[in-house]
């Protein structure tokens, strides 16, 4: 029955097939089966837990990456399945900050790492900070659920495609009230007296031994004007440290007796044996990643790559392990307004999920995939089924007589008027339109999806705030503050809620009348 269905499902891209209702009948009842196998709950203790976080990866760029990887193995697109869309069990997330009704990734960051909401550009403090305010950082402090992995016993990482400093990673280790202040040389003179610390160095100076740490950022952890390694001749990328220290050195240093090993190209990272590598530093950028549409294959490592070596590394540990890993430079393609980025980004991103599956499983393992923010990006135009998802809409503006492409955004980059008018397009233009102009587009704010599998992926039900989200992986692998209910549990065991006896009792007597 299995093979039968999977030949039926590879029969899908066929329009014969799908004129046959037997066809949808089927898919249908084999999707009803699924779901009803999904009522036995799997309350397993997670060992492990892996967060992927596409940045600004709101459901319309879900759904037109799913075209798109369809598309990429010459498919028609739209029947295709993201990894992530075979997650069973999928809510949403209300994005806002404290203080933004559109949220920025740093103020997000901070709910969906520290199970706190806060206000937009700040990191790992509470909502009391005050943005670029030094003296609002003391006492407003609050922790990730890196963290408190960490402090269980666990090994922790954390893999980006964009700087390790940059937003996102941020919050899982750094209190700062501004997530510019990526090096001290980003810092107001006052802030560094006040003694405010740099991103870069709460790296290293916060959680002490975090087993990997991969991604862009070099200038931040060299001197002043020391030139990069990669890109001796640019300026641009020399360090950035005023106070003259080197980071990546003194990491070196400390890692010596350790195990610990750092990288700066795909070569070295996958010479590397993980079995005898306990710590990594892998720092493949002096700013960002590169976009995956544009990377070298030769000497940057895909996102891809990346998570397997971490889990390999991480997953040595008895006691489990957490990652965090970011597709981060989904947001820069919109923001510049270039879907064909955005969207190939997410589709990488996708493949390290299903990488980071094949090697964990389910009944250890719990993995959630979301996003920090949406953005105004869309598609749409009545295009025809298979339509390239970068292509023109199949009819010209009823109003203006000219042609459009069907990804549009709602401002950015991509505005433009030619003589008072619209822009004529043509099928190779992939900056797509704007109807406001503004020379970055920006974040949308609705509501995220939230993909999750693995033990207690059930609790992720319905709409909730972003901040629940690691307050369900805490309670999933008894870390942080959800241990009461894991009392004389091992690794594997079914967890119990620890009820109170009274809760209990009013419970049945409500359940009975």
């Amino acid at each position: 029955g299995r093979r039968m269905w999977i030949l039926w499902t590879g029969l899908l891209s066929s329009t014969e097939q799908e004129k046959d209702p037997k066809f949808w009948n089927t898919w249908a009842q084999q999707t009803l089966k699924n779901a009803l196998s999904l009522q036995t709950l799997n309350q397993n203790k997670a060992k492990n837990l892996i967060f992927f976080l596409g940045d600004g990866m709101g459901v319309p760029t879900v759904t037109a990456a799913r075209i798109l990887k369809g598309q990429l193995s010459g498919q028609s697109g739209e029947e295709t399945q993201l990894e992530m869309d075979k997650f069973p069990f999928v809510s949403l997330a209300k994005t806002y900050n404290t203080n933004a009704q559109v949220a920025d990734s740093a103020g997000t960051a901070t709910a969906f790492l520290c199970g706190v909401k806060a206000n937009e550009g700040t990191v790992g403090v509470s909502a009391a900070a005050v943005r670029s305010q030094c003296n609002t950082t003391k006492g407003n402090e609050v922790t990730s659920i890196l963290k408190w992995a960490k402090d269980a016993g666990k090994s922790v990482g954390l893999v980006t495609t964009t700087r390790v400093n940059h937003a996102t990673p941020s919050a899982s280790y750094a209190h700062s009230v501004d997530r510019d202040w990526l090096s001290d040389s980003a810092m107001p003179a006052e802030a560094v007296q006040d003694g405010c610390k740099d991103i870069a160095r709460q790296l290293f100076e916060n959680i002490p031994d975090i087993n990997v740490i991969m991604g862009g950022g070099r200038k931040y952890m060299f001197p002043k004007n020391q030139v990069d390694v990669e890109y001796p001749d640019t300026a641009k990328y020399s360090g950035t440290r005023k106070d003259g220290r080197n980071l990546v050195g003194e990491w070196i240093e400390k890692m010596e007796n350790k195990n610990g090993h750092y990288v700066w190209n795909k070569k070295q990272l996958l010479s590397l044996n993980p079995n005898n590598v306990d710590y990594l530093l892998g720092l493949f950028e002096p700013e960002d990643m590169t976009y995956d549409l544009e990377r070298n294959p030769e000497t940057d490592p895909s996102l891809t790559e990346m998570v397997e070596v971490a889990i390999k590394i991480l997953k040595k540990n008895p006691n489990g392990f957490y990652l965090l890993v970011e597709g981060g430079r989904i947001d820069h393609g919109h923001h510049e307004g270039k879907a064909k980025q955005a969207l190939y980004e997410a589709v990488e991103m996708d493949r390290a999920i299903s990488r980071a599956g094949l090697m964990t499983s389910i009944h250890d393992t719990l993995t959630i995939v979301t996003a920090d923010h949406s953005h105004v990006f869309n598609f749409g135009g009545y295009t025809h089924r298979g339509n390239t998802i970068f292509g023109l809409a199949p009819a010209v503006s009823d109003v203006d007589q000219k042609p459009f492409t069907a990804i549009l955004y709602g401002n950015g980059p991509g505005y433009k008027l030619v003589n008072g008018g619209r822009e004529n397009v043509s099928e190779n233009n992939y900056q797509a339109q704007a109807a406001v102009p503004l020379s970055m587009e920006t974040h949308g704010g609705e509501d995220v999806a939230v993909f999750a599998k693995g033990p207690m992926a059930h609790l992720l039900h319905g709409v909730h705030e972003q901040n629940y989200i690691p307050h369900v992986m805490a309670y999933a692998s008894c870390i942080g503050q959800n241990r009461q209910h894991c009392a004389g549990h091992n690794q594997g065991s079914r967890l119990r809620p620890a009820l109170p006896s009274i809760a209990a009792l009013f419970t049945l007597i409500r359940l009975l009348f």
